[in-house]
């Protein structure tokens, strides 16, 4: 068993986790200093921490799956880890973005394609290593 690379993913899914949490806990806040309690309310602030928190749910679980399957077939852990901290590093950089009232562009391109990149290299690495076991 490839310990390593699944202490590696340990890792990043624990770190992602705390990023959902922090987002959860913003939206929340936002929710209550914009006092909409159901929905977005057509509140544009609101729509964006919203829209915010859906993205990080939209990358985080199939990076994260796809890291455990690579891992368990034998990617090696310096390659979860650099998968990891690009996901990492990437949903820190959108959070930031969409939390903010006014934040600088390049924290969304930087954290999504921080973000994208990891998602694909993490299916890529679960191809490649579900393809080197079954020995096609």
């Amino acid at each position: 068993m490839n310990t390593l690379g699944l202490a590696a993913v340990a890792i990043y899914a624990g770190l992602n986790s705390a990023v959902l949490i922090w987002l959860a806990v913003q939206t929340g806040r936002i929710r209550n200093q914009e006092k909409v309690f159901m929905g977005d309310g057509g509140n544009a602030r609101m729509i964006r921490v919203m829209r915010g928190h859906a993205n990080a749910i939209e990358f985080i679980p199939i990076t994260l799956i796809c890291m455990t399957l690579a891992a368990l077939l034998g990617t090696s852990a310096p390659i979860i880890h650099g998968l990891g901290i690009m996901l990492t590093a990437g949903r820190i950089l959108h959070a930031l973005h969409f939390t903010a009232g006014d934040a600088p562009g390049w924290q969304r391109f930087g954290g999504t394609g921080l973000s994208f990149l990891a998602m694909a290299g993490a299916a890529i690495a679960a191809v490649v290593s579900g393809v080197m076991v079954m020995g096609v």
